[in-house]
């Protein structure tokens, strides 16, 4: 692409119109936040949500919303468990957003994608942006914690996210952070290692860092009468994030 935009082409501030729009802007095709369902049709409505290009998307109108929440999906995902946690998080102050990325690759990359993506949505009415990142997009937001470059506040929610490192996390030359930036602040939320189906064979709990300044929340062992897992995780973290809010 920066191929094609280099040079004296009178069209490429109007291409770069179009990508930043393309990556910010809810369109009729997108699954808008109201339309999901998050009951039995909640397979369907996470395979609408993986089905989106890769890059930021609105699930709903943003005009009259002062906080951005960005939600950032984990490795193989198929949606689903998505869906309850953003329509309980949703609020008339809020519009809720979808960080489409392509897993399989390294998560820097796509976090600095992320950075620019939030920049081009946020608006003059903006007041702060929500981050939420499951699993492997919690990992994807350790780069986000020390290179938050925008004038507002950040609250980053990391849920089951393995940010110690995982085996193969050192093909991208992955490191655990140690930092946050000023106007950021960092939940950890983790779910029990001998629990979680996707960290119960690790030897160590690949949730677990000392991370200065961070609040962290080890998750019960079961949710509604059944075993609170991996999945699972986002719906119960959501309730208490929007518990939190209420007078």
């Amino acid at each position: 692409m920066r191929t094609l935009l280099t040079g004296a082409s009178p069209l490429a501030p109007l291409l770069v119109s179009a990508l930043l729009i393309g990556c910010t802007q809810a369109s009729a095709e997108h699954p808008w936040l109201a339309d999901l369902d998050a009951g039995d049709g909640v397979r369907q409505s996470g395979a609408r949500l993986m089905a989106l290009a890769e890059g930021l998307h609105a699930l709903e109108s943003t005009s009259s919303a002062s906080e951005l929440l960005i939600s950032v999906h984990g490795f193989a995902s198929e949606g689903y468990e998505w869906v309850y946690p953003l329509q309980t998080l949703d609020s008339a102050s809020i519009s809720v957003w979808f960080f489409r990325w392509d897993y399989r690759g390294c998560p820097q990359p796509a976090a600095e994608q992320l950075l620019r993506a939030v920049a081009a949505a946020r608006s003059p009415e903006t007041t702060k942006v929500h981050l939420v990142g499951h699993s492997y997009g919690g990992v994807l937001l350790t780069s986000v914690l020390s290179n938050w470059n925008l004038d507002l506040p950040a609250e980053v929610h990391l849920v089951a996210a393995p940010i110690r490192g995982m085996p193969g996390a050192n093909r991208c030359a992955y490191a655990p952070p140690t930092s946050v930036a000023n106007n950021v602040t960092v939940y950890e939320w983790r779910t029990r290692h001998e629990l979680d189906g996707a960290f119960k064979d690790l030897a160590e709990d690949p949730q677990v860092i000392a991370l200065p300044g961070s609040t962290v929340t080890r998750l019960p062992a079961d949710y509604n009468g059944v075993r609170l897992g991996h999945n699972r995780s986002l719906s119960w973290v959501a309730e208490q994030i929007a518990a939190s809010r209420q007078p």
